[in-house]
């Protein structure tokens, strides 16, 4: 059952824990009641994604009323991190339970997610800090795209005959009118590329983007 009061989001499984999501800035905060169980996995799970969609930069996670935990919710906070992590975001602690640290603690993951004492920081310095991890996210995940967009830009001058800028300036275009981040709309590309069954909607763009950057339209 979800309800919403004042801009917080509620995501309860009775007699399950209580999950509140709400916005904060540039990110998202969770707050979790209850225990976090088997059966709890669920909601944990849609409460997580809908603080991950709503959030330009993250979630900071408040699990310091958690009665419970054990590892099946372990593993959705794991899930969530990874998905974070590949949309350039970040998953924090922001306050913990002793049933949650104990988890943390025998597992080894606490050093997964950021410390609690530096998620809270205030000030300039605690906003710097926050900054500078998201910045660190972003270029890993930078890293780990750029090879499939090289081979993109690549395809794209040997097929329509442009220049490096001229296939980077259309590869940038057809993202942004197709409304597709720019590695999704590579890995199409290399996709059909080597004989996979090339989306309309894509090709549409890319023709558009083509004609645009010829024409010396924005």
């Amino acid at each position: 059952m979800r309800a919403e009061v004042d801009g917080v989001s509620a995501v309860r499984a009775a007699p399950g824990p209580v999950i509140d999501v709400r916005p904060e800035g540039d990110r998202a905060v969770v707050r979790v009641r209850g225990d976090l169980d088997l059966d709890a996995t669920r909601p944990l799970e849609r409460g997580l994604r809908t603080a991950l969609v709503s959030s330009a930069q993250g979630v900071d996670l408040d699990l310091s009323e958690v009665g419970f935990c054990d590892c099946s919710a372990l593993n959705v906070l794991l899930a969530a991190r990874r998905r974070a992590l590949a949309e350039g975001k970040t998953l924090d602690l922001r306050a913990t339970a002793p049933t949650v640290d104990r988890v943390l603690d025998l597992t080894g993951t606490r050093s997964l997610f950021a410390d609690p004492d530096g998620a809270t920081e205030q000030g300039a310095d605690g906003e710097a800090l926050r900054e500078l991890r998201v910045e660190v996210v972003q270029l890993r995940r930078a890293m780990q795209t750029r090879p499939v967009i090289d081979l993109a830009r690549g395809i794209l001058m040997a097929s329509f005959g442009l220049s490096s800028e001229e296939a980077w300036r259309v590869l940038v275009t057809a993202s942004q009118h197709a409304n597709t981040k720019l590695h999704h709309l590579a890995r199409d590309i290399v996709s059909t590329a080597e004989g996979g069954e090339p989306r309309e909607q894509v090709r549409d763009q890319l023709a558009a983007a083509v004609t645009r950057v010829r024409s010396g339209s924005p």
